[in-house]
């Protein structure tokens, strides 16, 4: 074969593949001393260079690259034909159960173990979900579509305007509720957005992620999907929602608000939390249960028809400040010609006062300049010190409590509908979608800070 890859390997690694004909998914063990792997071969990637590595996926889900000498002896152990378990699926579906459509955006949540190759991929089809969740067809008739099929990382407002055509899409069809299959990281980035870009929802719009994907014993993807379909099936409110895991076990979902939520930790099950607001819910999905334990703002109701506002200005960013923060950063904003600006102050909201000329600058030229804290917890209040005052009569426009990514995502949804200072301010101080709680209490705040 040459100095042809053989699934990515050379040298080494590829002459013992070829000796024992090793495809990919085929079980391997691999013997070097006295240390013993055992996994599926996986093809390998760039990542490796040209090291003599070996890519197998053990049986825990993790991938490992073993490195591969001329004594490491390399056995086949199993055909990939004899590991393929998935069957296509026979269930029928209860059309009497209330109606839903998951869209899927892309992300670990729409992933399954392929069996035969031993690679996560995608997991689309309605047949395919119901065999993976076969609980899902107890709580609802399903319909899968795919609307992206993107990391969350590469998600952009274009992106969210197209995700929100297809939701009002469903939504006008009469279904009883809509859920997005999303990746973690910016999911609360996409859920705020849909909670402006359709106003007057019918039913609920459920996002949902997985940290875990399904080849880990760990995996969070069925119990958060089966508490997503219960909520848009049988929740008595009609907003865009994140359900996720509420605690590390697999006792409750949370559902958080759209415009009230961050994801707080890189991998825990339970990395999202609401801020400055309480959940909307618990959600029970091995009872069929869900406990109301916060504010219920829009209400379920079919009768409703729902709006579709979903222009979102792209020429708009978010700035954190940081000590040292030089006021050349927001002059490159102005003379790159952006719309809007979403600052993340410190504390109360402020900037240092070196930004102030700028940040003047900016507001004279028509561009809107939204004052939120890198805190999170609590509001801004920019009456209290001298900065805060400055800022303000600069024409700054105080976030209240506002997350500055809800901000940022508000105010490219304003400038989507007007360019007018004035309407900009009105709408941005406006409570439209639970983006602003107008009373926090402490036990608002999550137990450690209380």
């Amino acid at each position: 074969m040459g100095d042809v890859d053989y699934f990515g390997y050379r040298g080494t690694v590829k002459e013992k593949l070829i000796s024992i004909n090793a495809k990919i998914g085929d079980r391997l063990r691999v013997r070097r001393g006295d240390r013993v792997f055992e996994g599926l071969l996986m093809p390998r990637e760039a990542l490796y260079g040209d090291k003599p590595y070996l890519v197998i996926k053990l049986d825990n889900g993790y991938n490992i690259g073993v490195y591969v000498t001329k004594d490491t002896v390399i056995e086949k152990v199993a055909e990939k034909k004899s590991l393929l378990l998935s069957r296509p699926s026979t269930r029928s579906q209860n059309k009497s159960l209330p109606s839903i459509v998951m869209l899927s955006t892309g992300g670990t949540i729409v992933s399954k173990v392929d069996y035969e190759t031993g690679a996560v991929k995608p997991a689309l089809s309605t047949d395919e979900l119901l065999e993976w969740v076969p609980e899902i067809s107890e709580i609802a008739y399903l319909e899968v579509y795919e609307v992206l099929r993107i990391f969350s990382e590469d998600m952009t407002p274009g992106l969210w305007a197209r995700i929100a055509e297809e939701v009002y899409k469903y939504m006008t069809r009469g279904y009883d509720g809509v859920v997005v299959a999303h990746g973690t990281d910016t999911m609360g980035y996409t859920a705020a957005a849909l909670a402006f870009a359709i106003k007057n929802k019918p039913v609920p719009v459920v996002l949902v992620g997985a940290q875990r994907s399904s080849d880990r014993p760990s995996t969070d993807s069925a119990f958060n999907l089966k508490s997503a379909f219960l909520v848009a099936a049988k929740a008595p409110f009609a907003e865009s929602v994140i359900v996720m895991h509420g605690e590390t076990g697999d006792s409750y979902a949370l559902v958080h608000r759209g415009t009230k939520v961050r994801k707080m930790h890189t991998s825990r099950r339970d990395a999202f939390q609401s801020i400055n607001d309480l959940p909307i819910a618990k959600v029970f999905p091995n009872e069929k249960r869900i406990e109301i334990i916060g504010r219920i703002l829009f209400k379920r109701d079919r009768d409703l028809e729902p709006v579709l506002e979903n222009h979102f200005d792209e020429k708009v960013i978010l700035i954190k400040t940081f000590p040292g923060i030089a006021s050349d950063i927001i002059d490159y904003v102005i003379d790159k010609g952006y719309h809007g600006i979403v600052l993340e102050g410190t504390g109360l909201g402020h900037t240092p006062n070196k930004l102030i000329p700028s940040i003047e600058r900016a507001v004279d030229s028509g561009i809107p300049v939204v004052m939120t804290s890198q805190c999170l917890f609590g509001r801004i209040n920019m009456h209290v010190y001298s900065t805060g005052r400055k800022l303000l009569a600069a024409g700054v426009i105080p976030g209240k409590d506002m997350l500055p990514e809800t901000a940022y995502i508000k105010l490219s949804w304003v400038l989507g509908k007007t360019r007018d200072l004035r309407e900009v301010r009105k709408l941005m101080l406006t409570n439209i979608a639970g983006e602003i709680n107008p009373r926090i209490t402490v036990n608002l705040y999550p137990r450690w800070l209380q």
